[in-house]
């Protein structure tokens, strides 16, 4: 993950869980069910758990609270300090999707809510290749994040923004890495993985992609 991205996250961590609340009106849609999908994902997820994008601990607090092991990786030092203080029964590493500390132990279950798209084309193949070498057999790598069932819809989603005077999400939609629902398919199939897509809102999918035996 570019380290472009840090910054940006060392500042938005005080806010952050008033983005997902919707208390922001122009990211309200893409958070909308904000819970209710992390409860979804934390309900999935089997223990031991490696958590990428862990941000102030919304889905590693839920994890926890089924008395799973959770490993929790993320870049932001500050958000890093809030999840501590928000669920110091986690343990939360600096690191990213790509570079972590080494774990001595068996994972069952890699997830992620609304971060993998911070990666490139390049780097998510990079990253799934690893998740599937990581894994147990039978283990799955779940995430939550927002992807684009095609360009049509892409540019109706960004026209809306715009329409409504969000320029800020209007930008994000089109500057970030958000996949293309077909793409994000391929490259898990051509990995291996057995992977099924949910929509969650206009924006957020469930993408749930398990290893063979």
């Amino acid at each position: 993950m570019g380290v472009e991205f840090v910054d940006l996250f060392n500042q938005w961590a005080s806010s952050y869980d008033e983005t997902v609340s919707g208390s922001d009106p122009e990211y309200k849609e893409v958070f909308e069910g904000y819970d209710t999908m992390l409860q979804e994902l934390a309900d999935l997820s089997i223990s031991p758990v490696l958590e990428f994008g862990v941000g102030t601990a919304n889905l590693t607090q839920k994890m926890i609270a089924q008395h799973k092991v959770v490993v929790g990786i993320e870049p932001s030092e500050e958000m890093r300090r809030i999840a501590n203080v928000k669920c110091p029964e986690a343990a939360v590493y600096a690191g990213d999707f790509i570079h972590f500390p080494t774990l001595q132990m068996p994972i069952r279950s890699i997830v992620s809510s609304f971060a993998f798209h911070h990666l490139n084309e390049q780097e998510k193949r990079l990253a799934l290749k690893e998740y599937y070498d990581k894994l147990e057999s039978n283990g799955e790598v779940i995430f939550i994040d927002t992807l684009f069932k095609n360009e049509d819809y892409k540019q109706q989603l960004i026209n809306e923004a715009e329409q409504k005077g969000f320029m800020n999400l209007a930008q994000d939609l089109r500057e970030e890495y958000y996949p293309y629902l077909d793409d994000l398919e391929q490259m898990f199939l051509q990995l291996g993985f057995e992977v099924s897509f949910k929509p969650l809102n206009k924006f957020a999918w469930l993408i749930q992609a398990r290893k063979g035996e």
